[in-house]
């Protein structure tokens, strides 16, 4: 009777437990006000990319030294269009200039290193552990964990040690002008295994960025996009003299798209990027560029599946798992979507848009807490995303105090 009784206390002592932690458990749940819910509506990051040109060559291929292909003022509208107030302390102008007179003075490629310095600040608009005041554009010295890393007093001092770091990497000759990156001489005394061996762009990949399985490709497939041309009349004169006379059909098709897209006559653009695929179905280029045109043809199945067929070709792009994702997103196919955006984060963890979007697809899905969760960490990977920042805030306010 003594042990039936101690077995009864003990089971309620359990439930009791139980309860409480419970009832506990239930009071530290956030709670949110459902009219408040009813009157948000969170702001959609949007599509990504612009159409790219055919490249023929090898992205593993793409050295490290060479001679630029983007001119200056090709490379000055690039990053207008990419951030109209970039967080410079000189001109856009001003920067490209020291990009072309340092890598120039060594040999670098500086339209590449310039999509570099692009994908390591966000377009100059940061949000990571270096700030615009410390003109270090690649970050240099940036170890994270609140490491901001190296200052430079000047842009232009900024820039040289940048083309100074990248030499370390692609040849043992020293620098032509004094050393100005603090790090040239670690490299050159205690990584003996890379100094002066990394000849490609490709090749940075884990090395200068970790894990960076993309890394090298991300910036090359920027310097792709820098080399689209405008919709001048002379570059419809030049496209359609290179349908006449190159015999690469398929790449002179792309090209013309290209003309029509930036003349926003996407309905031609489209047909362009078609007729590019009878001619070469596996032109990876042109089903992306077909996607980014269906899509502002409001054509959004014809979009998608341009771009599964995008991703047979590359399926570690993550602009073109995004893009995907936000289509979805549109079609309110939620899980679907989600799959694209994590797909993303998996190739490039700091693509912060991808976390916006999945956090858009739990708010209509009203899941509201993982919408919160989501977004909270996405403003601490990028602290000055403002679409981030405003989802955020009013997210919050939607909490009950």
């Amino acid at each position: 009777m003594k042990k039936l009784f101690s077995l009864m206390m003990t089971a309620l002592l359990i439930w009791a437990v139980t309860v409480c932690n419970a009832a506990e458990k239930k009071s530290d749940e956030i709670q949110f006000d459902e009219k408040k819910l009813r009157d948000t509506k969170l702001i959609d990051a949007g599509a990504k990319g612009i159409p790219v040109i055919v490249l023929r060559e090898r992205l593993e291929d793409i050295t490290l030294m060479g001679e630029p292909v983007v001119t200056q003022q090709q490379m000055v509208n690039f990053i207008k269009r990419r951030n109209p107030k970039p967080k410079l302390n000189c001109s856009v102008e001003h920067i490209v200039r020291f990009y072309y007179a340092e890598a120039g003075r060594e040999g670098i490629r500086p339209d590449v290193a310039i999509c570099q310095a692009i994908k390591e600040t966000g377009t100059w608009n940061y949000g990571g552990d270096v700030s615009p005041k410390q003109n270090n554009f690649c970050g240099l010295g940036a170890t994270g964990n609140k490491e901001p890393g190296a200052t430079f007093i000047t842009p232009k001092t900024g820039v040289r040690a940048h083309i100074q770091h990248l030499l370390a990497y692609a040849t043992t000759e020293h620098p032509k002008v004094k050393i100005v990156d603090p790090r040239y001489e670690l490299i050159e005394k205690w990584r003996p295994q890379i100094f002066g061996k990394i000849k490609t762009w490709t090749g940075l990949n884990g090395v200068w960025a970790v894990p960076g399985n993309q890394y090298g490709q991300d910036i090359l497939n920027l310097w792709l996009q820098a080399q689209s041309p405008d919709g001048s009349k002379q570059s419809l004169e030049k496209a359609n003299q290179q349908l006449a006379e190159n015999d690469d059909k398929a790449s002179a098709y792309v090209y013309r798209g290209l003309v029509y897209f930036s003349q926003k006559d996407f309905a031609k653009a489209a047909e362009d990027f078609k007729s590019a695929l009878e001619v070469d179905s596996e032109l990876s280029a042109a089903w992306l560029n077909l996607a980014l045109t269906y899509e502002k043809l409001n054509q959004i199945d014809e979009a998608i599946s341009a771009y599964d067929e995008f991703l047979k070709l590359d399926p570690k792009s993550e602009l073109g798992h995004y893009n995907r994702g936000h289509l979805k997103l549109s079609q309110n196919k939620f899980d679907e979507a989600i799959e694209d955006f994590h797909r993303t984060l998996e190739i490039e963890d700091r693509f912060v848009d991808a976390h916006n979007e999945i956090a858009i697809a739990y708010f209509r899905q009203q899941k509201y807490l993982e919408a919160l969760k989501e977004i909270q960490f996405a403003a601490k990977v990028n602290t000055t995303n403002k679409v981030i920042n405003a989802n955020k805030e009013k997210l919050e306010a939607c909490v009950k105090k």
